[in-house]
Parts: C-alpha cells; structure tokens; sequence
C-alpha cells in the first residue's frame, strides 16, 4: 500500500504594525521591546532589518540587544547611502525581522522603490515582519493632515497595506506628555524645538492625529474581529451605527457635514457623504460655480472623516435608498428641502419617499441657509 504523506500547510508570515500619532510617541521603542521579549522569553530568531534611532539613547541601548542584519551601501549621485539589504535578510531567513520607517522611500537602485514594498517581499518569503509607521503616512489621511499641520508629507503607505496586517498597535501618549518630550530633547534637535511646537506638534494638530491613529486601529481590530467570526461560523457582533450624510451642491451644505462629523464622532462610528448625479448632468458645465462647491464640500467631508461616495441613477430617491440597505445606514442627515409645496406636491419629497422605504434608520433634517442668510453671516 502506498504511503500517504500529508503535508502541512504553511502559514503566511504575519505582520504586526506599530502605528502612532506623531514622532516621538515610542513605536520604535516598544517594538524593540517586544521583539527582546520575543527573543529572550520565548527564544524566537528575531532580526533588525534596519532601525532609525534618530538619536534617541533609550533606543540606541535596546538596538545593541538584538542582532542586526548589516546595510546595503547604494552609490547615489557621488555619495554612499546605506539602504536595507533585502536579499541579505531572504538569505539569514530569521523568524520575524524588524522594519521601521515603514512609508520611506528607498534610494534609486534599490530592488523596490518603496520600504513597504520591501515588507510585502519579505512577508512573501514567509519571513514575520514587525514595523513602524505614523498616521499621517497612510495615503487616504494625507491630504487632511497635510492642512492640519501645514506641511507637507510626500511619503506614504497604500490603506491596502494595513488590511494585509494581522495585528496593528497603537502606540499612544498624552499630548501634553509629547510636547514635552520635544521640549526635553528626546524628539528633535534643540533648534528644532520651537518650529515644531509652533506647527506639527500644535495642541489642535496632535489630539486630530492621535484621534486618528486611535480610530484607524480600532477599525482594523473591528474588520479582524468581524472576519474571525464568519471563518469560525459565529454569531456576529452588534452591527456598528452608520452615518450618511446626503450632500447637494446648495450652498450651506457644510453645515450638513458638521452636523453627520459630530454624530458620527458621538457614536464612534464610520460616516458616509453621499452624492448623486444623474447621467443628464453636465458635470458643472452649466453651473461652474455649483460644481466647484461641490469639490469644496467633498474635500470638506474627507477633511472631517468621511468616505466620500458618488452615486449615478436617475431617481436620487433610489440611488440614496439602495445604498442606505446595502450598508446597512442607521443615521441619516438631510438638508430641508428649498422647493415649494407645490412643486413637492407634483414631483415628490426625496425625504418622504426615504422615510417610506427605509423604517430602520433615523433621520435628521438639518436648516439650510438660504444664500441671503449666508451673506448676513
């Protein structure tokens, strides 16, 4: 009888991303920490790909602890950069390797152009990986912050890559306790100090990204819960309030927007600011202004959180109705409708016809301002 050999599945390499709301909060740090603990307590092979110290001595101590896989040296333009030596760590092909600066940009001549591309490899070749990145690198959260904090930051990291993660920790700290450790010098060098507390590390600044950092983390552990639950054939949990907000391109609309921000930040939930167009219109060719009002207000909503969504159908009634069921929408936001009774009367209210269809969700009309009252303000 032939012998039947079985051979077991090899599991995918897990990646554990650190996330943290500025500089300076200890990512680096704790995932050294844990990464000696690893190697020490359990007897994991545990490798540095590469660490940025900038400088920190607390860092530098525990970086001595833990075997480092040496750099690459890139010509580049008449000087020697050191990158991580990516085939290097293929070839020791430890347990779990360590990757910080995560949204860096590798030097020309580098085998990948981005470092998170150089994670994908190496979690390909079934080696851990364990890195580091701040929230303002997430690609989806550039533009808002790049206003928040006046700055701009050129390097990001695909949202994509975060769902690949199978554990994302956020590493948080007061903001009172950030600022002072700027001020102490642990962050950046001394004549560096004062500009950076005037701009990135602005009180306002810091509680929106570490807002941020905390709410993109409890996404991702909420997405790693739901999707544990339907593998393991679970009952699942509570579905989460959901917020859309119904944009027009009527001026006063941002009032609408603030009001679905706050509901959705009272709830800790996702919120959605929907728009529809019907194939009729022109794209703002008729109505220039109209239209750049509209690109305010979807700037505006992604600025506040939202997830921007356009809809085509020629009845907005059912457009608005189908995505509020397929998301399963629990909290609406409506402008008060400017057109007559009559006119509403002949043609209908998309509100009333809403409210018929939709029973399970609740619905707040919000007063708009009329264009003199706007002027008043």
């Amino acid at each position: 009888m032939a012998e039947i050999v079985l051979e077991r599945k090899k599991e995918a390499a897990k990646l554990r991303v650190y996330i943290g709301a500025a500089p300076g909060v200890g990512k680096t740090y704790d995932m050294l920490n844990d990464a000696y603990r690893m190697k020490n307590q359990q007897g994991i092979d545990v490798v540095i790909g590469l660490v940025e110290s900038h400088g920190r001595k607390e860092t530098e101590a525990r970086i001595r602890d833990l075997e480092i896989v040496p750099q690459q040296v890139i010509p580049y333009r008449g000087v020697n950069l050191k990158e991580m030596d990516v085939d290097a760590i293929l070839l020791r092909h430890p347990h779990t390797v360590i990757v910080d600066e995560l949204a860096h940009t590798n030097v020309p001549g580098c085998k990948n152009r981005k470092r998170y591309e150089d994670v994908l490899e190496l979690l390909d070749a079934g080696i851990n990986v364990m890195t580091a990145v701040n929230i303002q690198h997430l690609e989806t959260l550039n533009d808002a912050v790049n206003r928040s904090a006046n700055t701009v930051i050129r390097e990001t990291v695909p949202d994509n890559f975060l769902k690949r993660a199978d554990e994302v920790v956020n590493v948080d700290t007061t903001v009172d306790e950030l600022r002072s450790r700027l001020r102490q010098g642990k962050i950046y060098a001394e004549e560096k100090v004062e500009q950076s507390l005037a701009n990135f590390f602005r009180k306002g600044n810091l509680n929106m990204l570490r807002e941020l950092a905390l709410r993109t983390t409890a996404e991702q552990v909420g997405n790693q819960a739901s999707q544990y639950r339907r593998t393991q054939g679970l009952e699942q949990a509570p579905i989460p309030e959901k917020v859309m907000v119904c944009m027009s391109t009527r001026p006063g609309t941002e009032r609408l927007l603030r009001v679905g921000s706050r509901i959705a930040g009272r709830l800790a939930s996702n919120w959605y600011a929907v728009y529809v167009t019907r194939p009729e219109d022109d794209q703002g060719h008729g109505d220039p202004e109209a239209f750049h009002r509209l690109e305010e207000y979807q700037r505006m909503a992604r600025d506040l959180g939202a997830k921007v969504v356009s809809l085509s159908d020629r009845n907005v009634s059912d457009a608005l109705i189908r995505f509020a069921q397929e998301e399963g929408i629990s909290h609406v936001v409506f402008g008060q409708s400017a057109r007559s009774r009559w006119n509403v009367f002949l043609r209908g209210s998309v509100i009333n016809r809403f409210l018929s269809e939709v029973r399970d969700a609740t619905v707040q009309v919000v007063p708009m301002q009329t264009p003199k009252q706007l002027r008043k303000g």
